[in-house]
């Protein structure tokens, strides 16, 4: 029982400070000296993807620095020191499956940080479940993971879809807006997405006219765009895609000339606009998107002292990647 209460305490305090606030390789404190460890999983990096980039990074420097806190602040297993064991896995269920089991066989993990995706993470949220450790996610936001009769070992730092989409109901209603169009890619975050707006449209009364299905395999559209959204009665479209597979949707709307002016947007995850060509910024201006908001813009309350000094670890062991604190990726 004391050993429970310990790691219930050590997860809190992980959360706490991931709640507030790759390829790169940095001098690190060694995470050999304890065989209680965190294991955190974490996306491999992507050339052109600046948002899924910045995730990674960010989350995997956040979730060491919070070990490292944890030490400072004597929190200790069976007298010993929590530590970590990273991994970066490609976005796939067997990927992280096997990273999992790896780090299993070699340490004694006591939870795990992660996965990223929504189509990595119940896989993990049930093997959770039956070795009896507890799954954090850092922006996994299928509404069936926060079903605690179903998966009963997740936890997540961020709302599911089900949040979002109140507020995109809220944003309907406010408007009078009365139908859209959803795009969403075929998996579960794209399905599930999908479905919890579905749900949400039709208990208010509103109207999903047409869906749109993105094959992430054949990076193809199931339907013409340009012929589905053009022949359609509403100029709203809802997209429902992680920020990799929307900067190809959005490219391919761009070419097909289905953006602003013609068509609002609303996307699932924010986006850089450095991928786009310049002269398309003008098509971008009708571009609003739906994310989790952290404690600072809601004016929630918060633990500074945590975040701050997580931030001044991040500085003194990786400060390549350090961004500044107003740039942090909310996820992380």
């Amino acid at each position: 029982m004391h050993r429970l209460k310990n790691v219930a305490w050590l997860y809190l305090f992980i959360m706490l400070v991931q709640i507030n606030i790759g390829s790169t390789r940095a001098d690190w404190p060694s995470s050999n000296s304890s065989n209680i460890k965190l294991s955190g999983l974490f996306e491999s990096l992507i050339n052109d993807d600046d948002n899924t980039n910045n995730i990674s990074i960010h989350s995997r420097a956040m979730f060491q620095a919070a070990i490292i806190l944890s030490q400072q602040y004597n929190i200790t297993i069976d007298g010993q020191y929590l530590e970590w064991e990273s991994a970066q896995i490609n976005g796939s269920e067997l990927d992280a499956v096997r990273s999992v089991c790896q780090a299993l066989t070699n340490s004694n993990i006591v939870g795990i940080v992660g996965p990223e995706l929504s189509s990595e993470t119940p896989i993990i949220a049930e093997y959770g479940e039956k070795v009896g450790i507890p799954i954090v996610s850092y922006s996994a936001t299928d509404p069936d993971l926060f079903n605690r009769s179903i998966y009963p070992a997740f936890y997540g730092t961020v709302p599911s879809d089900s949040a979002a989409t109140i507020a995109i109901i809220k944003l309907f209603i406010r408007f009078q807006w009365n139908s859209c169009i959803i795009i969403y890619q075929n998996d579960a975050f794209g399905i599930d997405g999908s479905n919890a707006i579905n749900n949400a449209f039709n208990k208010n009364n509103l109207t999903v006219v047409n869906q749109i299905v993105f094959n992430i395999d054949t990076l193809t559209f199931q339907s013409d765009l340009k012929t589905s959204l053009m022949s359609s009665s509403t100029r709203i479209v809802i997209l429902w895609a992680s920020s990799i597979y929307t900067n190809l949707i959005l490219q391919n709307a761009l070419d097909a000339g289905v953006v602003s002016p013609q068509f609002m947007w609303i996307l699932s995850t924010i986006i850089s606009l450095n991928s786009f060509n310049q002269s398309f910024y003008p098509n971008l201006t009708g571009i609003h998107t739906i994310e989790p908001a952290v404690a600072s813009v809601a004016n929630a309350p918060m633990n500074n002292t945590l975040l701050n000094a997580a931030y001044n670890i991040w500085q003194e062991y990786e400060p390549e990647t350090f961004p500044g604190s107003t740039q942090v990726n909310s996820y992380a």
